[in-house]
Order: structure tokens, then sequence, then C-alpha cells
């Protein structure tokens, strides 16, 4: 069996099982797993390898990019701001940035860029990936193009620019870019090890995703005009993308985060536990409700599954997850299958990182396994999926 490190409350030896089992399989190449209750680390276990050679171990302090679970963050950041009076999400994206009122967008509102409804989920032609590590450019384009179907009637997953979206209303209010303002504001007050893009110090110890199997798109039978290939392919990206130093140097709030799950779960653990974490309070109930505020319920334009979606994260969708149960629970993941659910009734939260993508923009089969035997040793019923 593969070799399995960290630490595991006894009542969650499945999670390690299932870990070590993925690993074993070839599902996983590399991986963590953390669980916390309250502020306590339940589970905070890693494995494998950080490199597909298979030279090099995975580490404690391993990490790797882990798409669009980065969302998640920036939806904390903006949060963090609406706690602190200087943000209203049922605002006007225009109040705060005005320039994004061109071209039909005056009515579109924070809320809409935070649940995927602002009709703005990519980059219209021509884009291609450097335009998106340049700030200025790539949101002066966004600012400038119309929606693409009429806002706040339904989600169209706002793939890699939901963080330039969000990022340069934070930006505007606080005068500092979005990962600055994370890492200034929230991963150092939590000690979390977590960051939007990377520092160069931190390369030698990162994990290179491997990439997926690569998306096709019949463009004739979905139709090249479509929301959804306008939006995978504005620009279209190559997973082999985040091993280079332009990515790793860009201010990505929608997908170039780079953690592991013990940071992931201990940053979002604020919102599980009501605002604050071992002294440190970043929001209040009244501004976590507001997650649960539900602004879509319906199959994605974008995905093309049933998703539901509050503000900043989604909502439970059991036709689609089912390992997730019901209730005051919002989670998001990355594409090839990172994911991080937070259970505020139970005070609860799960993260897996890893860096062998599967295919899927949503979890993957581990990270299913891995929920259902958290919640199967809280005793929540629920389907377990194979791995």
């Amino acid at each position: 069996m593969a070799e399995i490190h960290g630490t595991c409350d006894e009542r969650f030896g499945a999670v390690r099982e299932v870990l070590a089992g993925a690993l074993d399989a070839g599902d996983d190449l590399g991986a963590s797993v953390a669980v916390t209750m309250g502020a306590e680390p339940v589970v905070d276990l890693w494995g494998g390898w950080a490199d597909e050679a298979r030279q090099t171990r995975w580490q404690e302090d391993t990490v790797t990019n882990v798409w669009s679970t980065t969302k998640t963050m920036t939806s904390l950041a903006a949060l963090l701001l609406v706690e602190r009076g200087e943000l209203d999400v049922y605002a006007p994206v225009a109040r705060y940035w005005p320039e994004f009122a061109a071209n039909g967008k005056e009515g579109i509102e924070v809320r809409h860029l935070m649940s995927h409804t602002s009709g703005v989920s990519g980059w219209a032609q021509p884009v291609q990936m450097e335009d998106i590590f340049d700030w200025e450019r790539s949101t002066s384009m966004l600012a400038a193009q119309a929606p693409w179907w009429e806002p706040g009637t339904a989600s169209g997953y706002h793939a890699l620019n939901q963080g330039h979206l969000v990022g340069e209303v934070v930006r505007r209010i606080t005068g500092a870019p979005l990962r600055a303002f994370f890492a200034e504001e929230i991963a150092r007050p939590l000690g979390a090890d977590f960051q939007i893009g990377l520092d160069p110090a931190d390369r030698g110890r990162v994990s290179n995703v491997v990439p997926p199997p690569p998306m096709a798109f019949d463009l004739e039978a979905i139709g090249a005009d479509s929301v959804a290939v306008k939006t995978l392919t504005g620009p279209l990206a190559d997973a082999s993308v985040a091993w280079t130093d332009g990515w790793r140097g860009a201010d990505i709030g929608a997908a170039n985060g780079h953690g592991n799950a013990r940071s992931v779960a201990r940053i979002q653990s604020v919102v599980a536990n009501g605002g604050e974490v071992d002294g440190v309070r970043l929001l209040s109930p009244g501004t976590i409700d507001l997650i649960f505020d539900q602004q879509s319920d319906g199959v994605d334009l974008v995905i093309g599954i049933p998703l539901r979606f509050g503000i900043g994260y989604a909502l439970p969708q059991t036709a689609t997850l089912p390992y997730i149960p019901d209730g005051r629970i919002c989670f998001w993941g990355g594409w090839g299958g990172s994911m991080v659910v937070v259970d505020v009734e139970r005070r609860l939260t799960i993260a897996y990182m890893m860096n062998k993508m599967q295919a899927g923009i949503i979890g993957n089969p581990t990270a299913g396994a891995l929920i259902s035997a958290v919640y199967s040793a809280l005793g929540v019923a629920g389907p377990v999926p194979a791995i």
C-alpha cells in the first residue's frame, strides 16, 4: 500500500485508506487531503510523488496549481470587503469600475460576477493566453465587451476570467492587486501557505500538474458561437501552461492559486467557523449568509450540467455531485479534481489537492470517495463513489 504521511484522527481512518488506494491504483500521482472540525485539524495527510518521473516524493510543504479552487480564495477576498463595508454585492459593478458599464453592462451587479451569471464568462476573440497575464490589457478587454446572455438569468461558468472580474473590483476599492490583497489580508493573518500566483522563491517545492486527456470540441455539434465554446476557447487553456513563469507570475484569481490541502482547508475553515479561526476574525455570520443567497439553479451554459450557485461558491446539487449532502454547505473545485467543501452546519472543512489531473472540471472520483468517507465517519449517509 502507498506510504501515507501526516496525521489522522482514528475516526477518519477510511480517508487514509481512500488516499492510499487512489495512489496505489494510479488514479493519483501525488496528493494531499485535509479535514478540519472547528479550528482543529483532524486529517492532514499526503503521499505519492511530486513529479511524473517519480523521483521526488510529495512532501509536507509541497504545493501545486489548484486551478479553480483558487476561485474560493478570490470570493473570500470580496467577502472581506463586504464585511468591512466597502463592497455591496448587490450594487452595479460600474459603481466601483466605471468602464465596465460599456456595451450594455451597466446593470450587471457584483453578485453576478461572483455567481457566474454576469454573461461575461470569457474573453471575446481575438485573445491569447499571454493577454490574460497582462492585468491592464485583460481587464480592459473585459470592460469593453458585451455580455453573451442576459445577465442574471443563468449561470455560465467564468472559467478563467472570474478572478480578473472580481479582482478588478477589489483593486478599484483597495488600490492593491488581488494577489497582494489576498496575501496580506487573508493568507498572512491565518498563517496559510497559499498564494495566488507563486513567489519565485517557492518554485523549488512546486509539483507540476500532470495534464488530463485533452478536451475535444465538436464545433459543428455544439456551435462555434455557443457560450460554451466561446468561453472555453477564450482563451483555450493547455494545462501545461501552469508550468510556465508567465502563468506563475500572473494574477489569475480564477485559476493560478498554489497551495495544498492543509492551506486550503485552513483558509476556508473561516467560513465553516462563523468567520473566525484561532482569534483571527475575517467575516461575520451575516456576511457568510450572503454565500447561501441562491443566484442560479439549472444547467450551466458552459459546463452543461445542473449547478446551483450562491454568491461566491456553489451550493449542493445532489443530481450532479451526490457525495455532497444537502444543507448549509458551499464548495468548489478545480480542473482535474481538486475540491474544497465547507459545511457551516457541522463546522467542517474538507480539502483535497493533487497533481495528476483527471478528465472533468469539477472534482474527480477520488474527491468523491474522500468526501464520502468523511461524511460516513460522521454518520451522514450518502453514496460512496468507486475509485
